[in-house]
């Protein structure tokens, strides 16, 4: 029998390797500059020491170990080998050090184990900052544009608006790096804040922007009573959805009444407030205008005496201006 062979064939089986297996897990492995990485035998500690471990990198030796070790003077003290696995550290890495690794490792009195994988370097993110051209957008007028940047390597760039990722829609579109929003026209439901998240194997980075959309006024309206009993106080709040907030101001029977609020107030309800009144928001920015009417009638619930008494304050007032 050849003893060697079946010592080799003992060695194999008791490291749980084929013959022509890997003796490195599959690559590539990631490390960040000035950083450290190790690599990392899936072999265990053999009953013997192994006679030789030798490291390469880009078929260059880098470190040889027998009974001594011998380390090429570019990894000279930044590079450790545990010579009862073969596995190799390395630190203080640079971009020079991305590349091929292999590793050939000699049992005593078996055959080579042998092993290759890659180092990916990579330079940490930071700085991410989110650039978008200052401009007054008004809603469906408006088109801008939102690009990510940040200091290192970017493998990977998220859009986030309001908490939710960032879709396709019919007025947004992405540049094929992902790196820029496409807004075109501007909407009103583009307001809010917008975060890019990049990253790379080593470290990730956020960057936030506020993005201010003008529009409206929209959905204006008047919250009140409609009927209101005389001597009783009445409000009239007018809302509407507008960046910036809107201006209001008011109109009784067509005629201005000089409140420039949201509130109209009736102190004391009488005969000579019943009416139309209307509000008008207008934005300041966008120039557009939109106008609510509300018309306030006496209460139904009111006295008799009471209602036929602002009737004829009414009709008396309607005399008067004939």
């Amino acid at each position: 029998m050849d003893y060697t062979l079946f010592t080799a064939a003992i060695v194999f089986l008791t490291s749980g390797l084929c013959v022509g297996q890997s003796v490195l897990p599959p690559g590539p492995l990631t490390g960040a500059i000035g950083g450290r990485v190790k690599f990392t035998t899936t072999l265990s500690p053999p009953a013997k020491p192994f006679v030789s471990v030798s490291w390469t990198f880009n078929r260059v030796n880098i470190i040889t170990s027998t009974t001594v070790n011998i380390t090429n003077a570019d990894h000279k003290d930044r590079i450790s080998l545990d010579r009862t696995t073969g596995s190799l550290e390395l630190w203080n890495l640079g971009l020079r050090d991305q590349g091929e690794y292999r590793v050939s490792i000699i049992p005593d009195g078996a055959l080579e184990l042998a092993g290759a994988t890659t180092l990916d370097v990579y330079v940490l993110l930071s700085a991410a900052t989110i650039n978008n051209p200052p401009a007054t957008l008004i809603a469906g007028i408006s088109s801008t544009n939102l690009t990510c940047e940040a200091a290192g390597n970017i493998s990977c760039i998220q859009w986030i608006k309001d908490g939710l990722p960032l879709c396709p829609s019919n007025n947004i579109t992405f540049s094929v790096d992902n790196r820029t929003v496409h807004l075109s026209p501007v909407q009103h439901i583009d307001n809010g804040e917008y975060d890019c998240l990049v990253s790379n194997p080593v470290s990730n980075r956020t960057a936030s922007h506020n993005l201010t959309v003008n529009f409206g006024p929209q959905n204006i309206s008047i919250d009140g009573p409609s009927a209101a009993s005389t001597g009783y106080r009445v409000t009239l709040s007018c809302s509407a959805d507008c960046i910036p907030t809107a201006t209001f101001t008011w109109m009784f029977n067509r005629t201005e009444t000089g409140v420039n609020n949201t509130l109209y107030v009736i102190e004391r309800m009488e005969a000579l407030h019943i009416g139309n009144y209307t509000c008008t928001a207008t934005n300041n920015i966008t120039g557009l205008k939109d106008s609510v009417v509300h018309k306030l009638r006496a209460s139904s619930a009111a006295p008799i005496g009471s209602f036929a008494l602002m009737v004829t304050s009414v009709l008396a007032v309607g005399l008067l201006q004939l």
